[in-house]
């Protein structure tokens, strides 16, 4: 069993695009080979508000110039990946303490992984906002879910602060960036690497099992 442990955000596009890439690579391995995927929390903006901010003006914010080039890569990258990105189709970025709450919740149910990348599909490719509770019900109860069970926890504050708390100490131990992919606690990739640079991190970690 391979395990990896997976820092991500439903917010971060490159997240999108990294998942996607490594469920290729896994796909690709030979017929039998079990891996574990355990996600854990990373906020890009811890204090992103929950109604939701615009997107271009935030980026124009954080990087004094429009996104709209870098987004052209982006979306040229995740086509290559299969994944039929639009970065102008989603305008507003949300907080994701709930979106983070539930994925954290849906270990237990054994669809923790196919959950995360839902909640990705949802946000970017559907346009979706998911802070607000009715969208991730409806996500959750795909998942193994129970609909109140599921509004339970991504109004829970408690919760929240635990995501908060969890990320926190992601950055002490030194990720500063998203996605971020550590192989059997002993092989770390950051970023949407390259599908082949995924195949051969896999290949090698599996040889060394």
């Amino acid at each position: 069993m391979l395990k990896i442990d997976l820092f991500s955000d439903p917010v971060c596009p490159w997240c999108l695009l990294g998942l996607a890439r490594l469920d290729k690579a896994i796909a690709a391995l030979p017929a039998g080979t079990e891996i574990e995927i355990e996600h854990h929390p990373y906020l890009l903006d811890a204090n992103a508000p929950v109604e939701g901010e615009d997107v271009v003006e935030m980026l124009r914010l954080k990087y004094g110039n429009d996104p709209y080039e870098m987004w052209d890569h982006l979306e040229e990258q995740a086509r290559l990946a299969g994944v039929d990105l639009d970065m102008r189709k989603q305008p507003m970025r949300y907080a994701s303490q709930p979106a983070q709450a539930l994925i954290a919740a849906a270990r237990a149910k054994g669809t923790q992984h196919k959950l995360a990348r839902a909640i990705g599909d949802a946000y970017y490719l559907k346009a979706q906002n998911i802070a607000d509770p009715d969208v991730l019900v409806a996500l959750a109860v795909e998942h193994g879910f129970e609909a109140d069970e599921a509004r339970m926890i991504v109004t829970d504050k408690a919760r929240f602060q635990a995501i908060e708390a969890a990320a926190a100490h992601a950055a002490q131990q030194g990720i500063r960036g998203v996605p971020f992919f550590v192989f059997d606690q002993k092989v770390a990739l950051s970023g949407a690497q390259p599908e082949e640079v995924f195949t051969k991190t896999l290949e090698q970690a599996l040889e060394q099992e």
